[in-house]
């Protein structure tokens, strides 16, 4: 399954991107419209990008009463990114989406670098969350957690359906004249390409922590990269960063995809999860 990171496709300006996927992850939303951070938002790195956008959003009654209805008419599933400052933000976006069958996963951004908020723990959100929705519940979670597979263990006890790994991790960018930041945040999420070897760790490790699907995230350009998150623990990937050069990237990886399974004698995407631990090993021949 091939989805987007949230926040890096905006399906109503490129909806035949979005159908293209297999299910559409919306920018995260919050009980009350933000306007986000100040510019500039984004820029590009030697590897990579790093943006500052700060969860600009039209908050949840924009979300159910002007977007929703709209990119239901796209006709793939619709994953909503969820955000918050409180457990209590969390769940009441949750209720809200309860009764919303356009509405088939929501995901917990439990991880933004680019707030200056603090909300409660990962597993607090969750279990906040919750009694809240009969809805799939995945936590998208930092690769700059102390101890990430102890978090995904937590997020899973306390009602996770499953995980989104990993969201952007924090960094600068200077001015190469000024030697000033050029974000006007100062720091950003960074994603993109050198992220890809943290994120593999982290699908790798919260794989055999939780046994948790996973959504596999960071640095994503290839169907070899794709079948690496797969064999890591990935049971799908999302696209990021490639998105914004790339708007063909979806259909070419899972061309890619198809033809690196095909390599290694497999037929579903599914029959590569796991592949890189001990024991499950396939050599191409």
């Amino acid at each position: 399954m091939i989805l987007n990171a949230s926040g890096c496709l905006d399906a109503l300006e490129a909806p035949e991107v979005a159908r293209a996927l297999d299910a559409f992850v919306t920018k995260t939303v919050t009980p009350l419209p933000r306007a986000g951070n100040r510019p500039v938002r984004v820029a590009e790195t030697e590897a990579g990008m790093l943006n500052s956008i700060g969860l600009e959003n039209p908050g949840v009654e924009g979300l159910l009463t002007d977007k929703l209805p709209r990119l239901a008419e796209l006709g793939v599933p619709l994953w909503v990114s969820v955000g918050g400052f409180a457990a209590s933000d969390y769940a009441e976006i949750c209720a809200a989406l309860e009764e919303r069958s356009e509405v088939t996963t929501i995901e917990l951004n439990l991880s933004c670098p680019n707030v200056e908020e603090a909300p409660e723990s990962a597993a607090e959100i969750v279990a906040a969350a919750r009694p809240r929705t009969t809805k799939p519940l995945y936590a998208k979670l930092s690769p700059a957690a102390t101890d990430l597979p102890e978090t995904a263990r937590a997020v899973q006890a306390a009602g996770a359906d499953g995980l989104s790994l990993v969201n952007t991790i924090k960094g600068l960018a200077l001015d190469e004249r000024t030697l000033e930041p050029r974000l006007g945040h100062e720091l950003g999420g960074y994603s993109g390409p050198a992220l890809k070897p943290i994120a593999l760790a982290a699908v790798y490790q919260c794989y055999r922590a939780t046994g948790l699907p996973i959504v596999g995230m960071g640095g994503i350009a290839t169907g070899r990269d794709a079948v690496e998150f797969l064999a890591a623990g990935a049971t799908a990937v999302a696209l990021g960063t490639v998105l914004f050069s790339d708007p063909e990237a979806p259909s070419r990886v899972r061309r890619e995809l198809a033809e690196e399974l095909a390599t290694r004698g497999l037929s579903h995407p599914g029959d590569a999860t796991g592949l890189a631990h001990a024991g499950r090993a396939i050599t191409v021949a």
